[in-house]
């Protein structure tokens, strides 16, 4: 049975109508797939790979928009917000970028060049339909001391590609929402270098808007007051902030058993409760959070069916395998 437009089942997205928006990422196929489901209690969608560099920007002379363009068109036709998912990223970006005609390592200058071009043609192409866009993605170091994680994007031109990813989507369209957009965001460790890397930009006078939680959490962690402390440090550098990439994993981060066909109670109760607490905090803070989006829309098609165990099934969102709303769905909206 598909989810049907059933008079009973309030509309998620008008539950938080006086709090922020409720987005889902999608791709070619769940836009068919859940398109009575997405338009019924969404009112906002990312694409979950289509404007990544690889998927709109293979080599240098080619763009092949035809599946984001068909995401675009989706939004546009349900009378959707459209978030732009993501500009600069160390995964999901094809070799040519950073390589010369004789296979070697371009220089700083040329990089950004390619950067610009990238940023100018995807951002201008979209100008009418996106209104938010994440423009740096996971530049982050997860541990140690450093602040920015390895990639060729820091080897090659250094630190300054990521003011400059700002101010080249600025220049493409002064009218979008610019996000820093990373996962690991509650972590205090990781939080402090995130907001390190923010409060330089903001005090340089870097046209950034807001910073993306990614929110990919699961039944244990991370910590309420982890997460509380997170939201308060980035809100205090006076940006918006939105939930971009949510799920509640059933499985906690060591587990990596395949035995499941089917949550435990244990597992549902504790999602159940997890996505109570969490909606309670972001009602709190709704001054601060502009929109929450989930990484997907319902257990019949999630990521986290392929991460960080391939091919085992995982139950994350709010909606079940058959589009039916969970226990977690009715404390959400009860809240």
């Amino acid at each position: 049975m598909r989810h049907s437009n059933n008079p009973v089942i309030p509309k998620l997205y008008e539950a938080f109508s006086q709090s922020f928006d409720i987005g889902a990422a999608v791709n070619t196929r769940t836009i068919q797939t859940q398109k009575e489901l997405l338009a019924y209690h969404y009112n906002s969608i990312t694409p979950e790979n289509e404007m990544k560099f690889e998927s709109l920007h293979p080599s240098e002379d080619t763009y092949t928009f035809e599946h984001a363009d068909e995401i675009a068109s989706f939004a546009k036709a349900q009378g959707m917000k459209l978030r732009g998912h993501t500009l600069v990223w160390h995964n999901q970006t094809p070799d040519w970028l950073f390589r010369d005609s004789k296979d070697g390592t371009i220089e700083a200058e040329t990089l950004l060049t390619r950067m610009k071009t990238h940023i100018d043609t995807v951002v201008k192409r979209y100008k009418d339909s996106i209104y938010a866009w994440d423009v740096v993605n996971e530049v982050i170091a997860d541990e140690g001391t450093e602040l920015l994680r390895h990639s060729k994007w820091l080897d090659i031109a250094g630190e300054g590609f990521i003011a400059k990813a700002f101010e080249y989507a600025h220049e493409a369209d002064p009218k979008a929402v610019l996000f820093y957009n990373d996962y690991n965001e509650s972590n205090p460790v990781k939080r402090e270098k995130i907001y390190k890397l923010v409060k330089g930009l903001v005090d340089h006078g870097v046209p950034i808007h807001g910073v993306g939680l990614q929110a990919h959490w699961n039944i244990t962690n991370p910590g309420l007051d982890d997460i509380r402390s997170a939201i308060e440090r980035y809100a205090s550098l006076g940006l918006q902030l939105q939930i971009t990439e949510m799920d509640v994993s059933v499985f906690e981060h060591d587990d990596r058993r395949t035995d499941l066909t089917a949550p435990t109670e244990r597992m549902k109760e504790l999602q159940t409760e997890r996505y109570e607490q969490f909606f309670k905090l972001f009602r709190e803070y709704k001054q601060h959070i502009s929109a929450v989006t989930f990484w997907g829309a319902a257990d019949d098609y999630t990521w986290l069916d392929y991460f960080p165990v391939r091919s085992r099934k995982n139950w994350p969102l709010l909606f079940d395998e058959q589009q039916q709303p969970k226990e977690a769905f009715w404390r959400v909206i009860k809240g």
